[in-house]
C-alpha cells in the first residue's frame, strides 16, 4: 500500500525511495533519535539524528539524491526543506519508517520495529 503524498514536490513514497537506492542514485538518511534507530531501521540507511544534521551536512554527498526519513515524515520534511535551500537534491520519505514497514519493505534487524518517538 503506497502512502499518500502530502506534497509531491518534496515527498517520495517508500517504494520510490527503495527504487532509487537500489539503482544507486540515492541514499537514505535516518534523522530519528538513537533509541528509534536501535529498535529498527532501513538496511543501508545512514543515521544522523536531526539535532546533528546541520553539523554533518558536509559529510553528505551532493551528487546523489538524499532521501530523509523519520518515523512519520514530519522531521524528515523539515530536513529536506533545509537541504534543498542548500542546493541538495533532497526529499522526504512520505509517512516515514511507519509507511515503509506498512508497505512490507524490510527493516533491520530482522525483528526490527518502528519505535515510538
Amino acid at each position: 500500500m503506497s502512502h499518500p503524498l502530502a506534497d509531491p514536490d518534496i515527498e517520495l513514497t517508500p517504494e520510490r525511495a527503495q527504487e532509487l537506492v537500489d539503482a544507486g542514485t540515492a541514499i537514505i538518511v535516518d534523522v530519528r533519535e538513537p533509541h528509534e534507530w536501535d529498535a529498527g531501521r532501513i538496511d543501508g540507511a545512514r543515521h544522523i539524528p536531526l539535532e546533528h544534521l546541520s553539523s554533518q551536512a558536509g559529510t553528505l554527498p551532493s551528487d546523489v539524491t538524499v532521501i530523509f526519513q523519520c518515523r512519520l515524515g514530519a522531521r524528515s520534511l523539515m530536513a529536506a526543506q533545509a537541504f534543498r535551500r542548500a542546493d541538495f537534491d533532497a526529499w522526504s520519505m512520505a509517512g516515514g519508517l511507519q509507511a515503509w514497514a506498512d508497505a512490507g519493505l524490510p527493516l533491520t534487524p530482522d525483528d526490527g520495529v518502528v519505535a515510538d518517538h
